[in-house]
């Protein structure tokens, strides 16, 4: 039998995928095994590959701070009334304007793309949240993020795909719009909704710059709040991070060892979510390509 030839571009394209998905993997590997590793010995450095001396001692840390719990809170309600708030709401939105017969259609339609180019700037949009009394106010969160013009972009080229005559035989029967829209529409846009969903929720989990802005009371920050907090401190000095335990005792554990372990607290949950959404995500970004 003779031997199968060695493709060469198939190995060097093999090698070089490998090299980017360790580069892509390795910085996310390196941040868990300095969280797990113990904070003192991790301050000598060496540890690449393997945990050299393993300790849970920063997420005891971590989880023992009151702060960072309320700020947990925080953070999943803005996730999840958020993310829900402003999927009902765009969707709402898309929907009306498909309608051709809608009279403000074209009005609604430059009303919000004129502000996805221009914006009034950090400061005005300050003053206006301060004079709604959105300062300080835990629905600064939710509130000025109830609508993206992308993400309504996105939603009103997937229902102007739909088949018409899927509303026009629920009209026949006697539905309204409110019943099309909830009853049919809803039901049809999983995907697109799932697409949205992912967006709106990474965004909501990963912003910091909202509490930064608007929250002077620590009580209202979120969890990434309390992250740029740890991170700050490091980079102020390298003193020990103590942390004060239920029994009375004090633990030293180092700012960039807690640093390390609230990236990880941090990243995980959207690296959890994201395979159950991945299947809806893939469709949901195909929505308005060429079609042959």
């Amino acid at each position: 039998m003779k031997a199968k030839k060695i493709d060469l571009f198939v190995i060097c394209n093999s090698a070089l995928m490998l090299l980017f998905i360790f580069v892509c993997i390795y910085p996310f590997y390196y941040v868990i095994i300095i969280s797990l590793n113990d904070p003192l010995d991790a301050q000598r450095g060496g540890i690449y590959l393997f945990i050299r001396s393993f300790s849970i001692e920063n997420y005891k840390a971590i989880f023992k701070t009151a702060e960072l719990l309320n700020a947990y809170q925080i953070t999943i309600f803005r996730v999840v009334v958020g993310s829900l708030l402003h999927l009902v709401l765009t969707s709402m939105f898309a929907y009306a304007l498909t309608k051709k017969h809608f009279v403000f259609r074209k009005f609604l339609t430059w009303w919000m793309l004129i502000p996805m180019y221009f914006s009034g700037g950090i400061i005005p949009t300050y003053v206006v949240m301060d004079m709604l009394g959105l300062v300080n106010n835990i629905m600064i969160y939710v509130l000025p993020h109830l609508l993206a013009t992308f993400h309504i972009l996105i939603m009103r080229t997937f229902l102007s795909e739909l088949p018409p005559s899927l509303e026009e035989s629920a009209v026949i029967d006697g539905a309204g719009d409110v019943a099309v829209y909830w009853k049919i529409i809803i039901p049809l846009s999983t995907p697109v909704l799932a697409t949205i969903a992912l967006f709106i929720g990474v965004f909501h989990w990963n912003d910091w710059f909202t509490g930064f802005t608007y929250m002077t009371s620590e009580n209202l920050w979120t969890a990434q709040n309390v992250l740029l907090k740890i991170i700050q401190t490091n980079e102020a000095s390298n003193i020990a991070y103590i942390s004060k335990m239920d029994s009375g005792l004090k633990a030293t554990v180092t700012a960039e060892s807690v640093k390390m372990a609230m990236l990880v607290l941090t990243t995980i949950p959207v690296i959890v979510v994201y395979p159950f959404l991945q299947k809806y995500f893939v469709k949901g970004m195909m929505l308005g390509s060429v079609k042959g």
